[in-house]
């Protein structure tokens, strides 16, 4: 006769396509948290999220809000009375289509071009919700019950910050309590290579505007005297970083805690290569590189960087010869770990007034920043979470660091008692996360599945044992 996990395994095979075509229908509400986009899509999608939880079989599911707030949808089953509780999270809102002409399909329309699903939010993070739902079902469906006690909250404002996450897990404290929380919403070192992340770097954005006029001034009639704010900001921000890339502001890459022995042994194992980095990036032949084989995984995980995210002056096409008035860019400066957003917008912004050309008006505005995150792989629940990707996936899986940001991690581990926080999910060098032509490779997805199926079964089995 088959045990629960068998079974569990087998429902999912037998129910594979109900899964993605959930996924798709998911996926094609166009779920955008940030202002100006419809926050009913927001509310429909996670009306949805909470209806395929019931069906997975959880028998308390509700949509939780605070006022002005995205809803979140909770869900939980605990009669697995000894067994350690299982805090699932994904998140239900999605990035905003950006540049819609060079999408090659419909951005919320799910379309399948060889082994990859391509839409906003398929992969990040409505593959993460599905997970869940189909790990649940798996169980459900055939024994009625799971090995673990489960709680599930599937966020509706994580890609605009998380802003109130602080303020909805305080309030919700005792609901959330939990042993171990697994977040479905991080990416695998390659295709097809299970990846448990242990460190994110931090984030802090700046609006930075100059201005030397209160109008645009013909260049030839005006031009010479007048100081070109368009080039007082090149000059401003071709300073913040060396010859190269590096950041370049007094104090900020002294603050990063580097790799361990350790570290740096695990990432000479992943066997990242030149060639390797170029292809999974895309980066242009001819383009240089500032890190070379494992220093590139330490380059982006465990150190600071900056990146111009957006300037402006001006329209392209309809500007004609003159000064213009003003100049915006926006900046971010990812935080490596050991490092604090507070002190680090402190030293940008002191490196930003001094070093402001001309006497130029400079405003800036920084963002809420989110400090960085790292973890050691020694609790035991980590073992148990390596052997069930390794099993979900058919090859071993690894350790990794992720050089994007999860600002509620750290707070959620806090207010929970520093439970280990299991950090998996879909994405791949390739899915396109927060850019034009988002995917979702179905093979890991499939595989993502089954490798929360054997984590369930794991923690079950070997969670008191491994914790006495």
């Amino acid at each position: 006769m088959m045990n629960a996990l068998e079974k569990a395994l087998n429902h999912y095979q037998d129910h594979t396509e109900d899964h993605l075509e959930a996924l798709k229908a998911l996926t094609a509400i166009p779920s955008v948290s940030f202002p100006g986009f419809d926050p009913g899509e927001v509310r429909r999608s996670a009306e949805l999220t909470a209806d395929l939880l019931k069906k997975a079989g959880l028998p308390s599911v509700e949509i939780l809000s605070l006022p002005g707030v995205h809803p979140y949808v909770y869900g939980e089953w605990l009669g697995a009375p000894g067994a350690p509780t299982v805090l699932l999270y994904a998140h239900h809102d999605v990035q905003p289509p950006m540049r819609e002409a060079l999408w090659k399909s419909p951005v919320f329309t799910p379309t399948l071009r060889g082994e990859r699903l391509f839409a906003r939010g398929i992969a990040d993070d409505k593959a993460g919700v599905l997970i869940h739902v189909a790990s649940l079902a798996a169980y459900l469906k055939t024994s009625g019950a799971l090995p673990v006690n489960i709680k599930v909250l599937i966020e509706g404002e994580e890609e605009i910050g998380s802003l109130h996450l602080a303020s909805f897990l305080q309030k919700h404290r005792d609901k959330l309590q939990a042993d171990v929380m697994v977040l479905t919403d991080c990416s695998n070192y390659d295709t097809g290579i299970p990846s448990l992340t242990t460190s994110l770097r931090g984030l802090i954005s700046f609006d930075i505007t100059l201005s030397a006029l209160d109008h645009p001034l013909h260049s030839g009639m005006w031009g010479g005297p007048i100081p070109d704010p368009v080039t007082a900001l090149c000059k401003l921000l071709g300073g913040l970083t060396d010859d190269q890339g590096r950041v370049a502001i007094p104090g900020i890459r002294e603050m990063a805690k580097p790799p361990t022995v350790q570290e740096m042994d695990d990432y000479r194992k992943l066997g990242m290569t030149d060639a390797l980095f170029r292809r999974q990036s895309g980066l242009l032949p001819e383009a240089s590189l500032f890190a070379r084989d494992e220093g590139l995984l330490v380059s982006m995980w465990r150190e600071p960087s900056l990146a111009i995210n957006s300037i402006q002056a001006g329209l392209k096409g309809q500007t004609g010869n003159v000064v213009l008035e003003s100049a915006w860019a926006r900046v971010g400066l990812r935080l490596a770990p050991g490092m604090e957003y507070k002190a680090c917008t402190e030293k940008f912004l002191h490196h930003l007034h001094s070093h402001c050309p001309w006497g130029l008006k400079l405003e800036v505005e920084p963002e809420q920043g989110a400090n960085p995150w790292m973890t050691f792989p020694d609790h035991p629940a980590f073992a148990l979470a390596k052997r069930a990707l390794t099993a979900g996936y058919g090859r071993e899986a690894v350790c990794i660091g992720c050089g994007g940001t999860i600002p509620f991690v750290e707070s959620f581990t806090q207010v929970l008692g520093e439970i280990p926080a299991l950090l998996v999910g879909v994405e791949d060098p390739y899915t396109n996360a927060h850019s034009e032509n988002e995917s979702l490779h179905l093979g890991d997805f499939h595989k993502a599945v089954r490798g929360q199926i054997h984590l369930f079964d794991e923690l079950g089995r070997g969670w008191t044992q491994a914790t006495r």
